[in-house]
């Protein structure tokens, strides 16, 4: 009887190991199995803008990373659990928003400590070169750029940040955009307008999956 019922309890695991690994592989991978994906990504947040940005990908069923400063963190502690929530995941953007590759290497290592946690760091400015990716690298994380650049920063209008962030677009293109460090109403009235672009051009519009 024990056997029996030892035969049947192995059995059973074997099969929810199963189904449990068919599930997290369909978890883990929805852009490969919809086609072509475009990684929406938003820096210098949270601010005040981050609310009616989680409402736009809320509403448009997509999802972001969001590269946060732990400067800002402080002042929105609410932004990261909304984040998640949301289904849209962080990255560190620094405590400061300093310029990396002029710091010495223990700077960065603050600067990148002060930061949410998360996986992926993304310099300020972009700025970076072999040793400050070291450093970040010997601290288990990766450096995260991207490859279009909305400018939404300038606040050029609505439709040249949807322009802007169209450029160059191909499968696993990371789109640079920013929730935080200004005027912002400019992004959140061009999201919506961006991702039905993307959409229609076969796209689906994810956080970066390894952050």
């Amino acid at each position: 009887m024990n056997a029996h019922r030892q035969g049947t309890a192995r059995l059973l695991v074997v099969v929810l190991a199963i189904a449990l690994g068919a599930a997290l592989t369909t978890v883990a991978a929805p852009a490969q199995a919809r086609g072509k994906v475009a990684y929406l990504t938003l820096d210098d947040g949270p601010s005040r803008h981050t609310p009616a940005v989680l409402k736009v990908l809320r509403k448009q069923g997509a999802t972001a990373t969001f590269f946060q400063l732990g400067s800002e963190r402080r002042r929105y502690p609410r932004a990261a659990a909304a984040i998640r929530r949301q289904g849209s995941n962080i990255g560190n953007h620094t405590y400061g928003h300093r310029k990396l590759t002029s710091l010495r290497s223990a700077a960065v290592r603050r600067e990148v400590r002060g930061g949410p946690p998360s996986r992926c760091v993304r310099p300020p400015y972009g700025a970076t070169n072999a040793r400050v990716r070291t450093v970040i690298a010997s601290m288990g994380k990766r450096s995260v750029l991207w490859s279009a650049d909305s400018r939404d920063w300038t606040r050029p209008g609505v439709d040249a940040i949807v322009r802007n962030s169209l450029k160059g677009l191909h499968n696993g293109s990371i789109i640079l955009m920013h929730d935080g460090g200004g005027d912002r109403s400019q992004t959140v009235r061009a999201l919506p307008k961006l991702i039905t672009a993307l959409k229609k051009r076969g796209y689906a519009v994810w956080a970066l999956p390894y952050c």
